[in-house]
């Protein structure tokens, strides 16, 4: 037994040493990413910054939101999903993406300068980091925990978030 655990050991190193990133990882790089966007927008807001500067802003983390939960629902969860105990924690994030995506059309339609456009941003935001905090404190320890092959998750939600963030551009 202590061998299979080695070589599942020097496996894994074998494969974060030839570049590959875990899920959780490349995910909470995404989340870390997301929250300075939002930091960005905040300052952006207070400092009463041009409509179209904050707009650009808000479209960035509408997108990265976008491929994020995108590649969360077709790869991430799936592949977690048989390895927990409690599924409910998936299916409460499956349900936020959907309120998520629901914002994030909502501010994609709207203008800059309509009055609830900077509230409509913040809301999202708080949105987004009670979620983040919900997966990085709950989910992703849990998924650490299990048998989920993180390394092999992250290679394919990397290929998977490259392929969609080549569609936008």
């Amino acid at each position: 037994m202590a061998n299979v655990g080695k070589s599942e050991s020097a496996s894994k190193q074998k494969r974060e040493s030839s570049g590959g990133q875990d899920a959780i990882s490349l995910l909470t790089k995404d989340h870390n990413n997301v929250k300075e966007l939002l930091k960005n927008f905040e300052q952006l807001r207070k400092e009463k910054a041009a409509a179209n500067r904050r707009r650009e802003i808000a479209l960035q983390i509408c997108n990265e939101l976008k491929v994020h939960t995108q590649i969360e629902e077709e790869i991430f969860y799936p592949g977690v999903r048989e390895f927990l105990e409690d599924q409910s924690m998936i299916d409460e994030a499956l349900v936020e993406h959907q309120s998520a995506k629901s914002m994030i059309k909502q501010i994609e339609s709207m203008d800059a300068g309509d009055e609830l456009y900077d509230a409509s941003v913040t809301v999202l935001g708080e949105y987004v980091k009670h979620h983040i905090n919900e997966e990085e404190r709950e989910l992703f320890p849990e998924v650490k925990s299990s048998d989920a092959d993180t390394i092999a998750l992250g290679e394919e939600l990397m290929e998977r978030k490259e392929e969609l963030m080549n569609k936008l551009h």
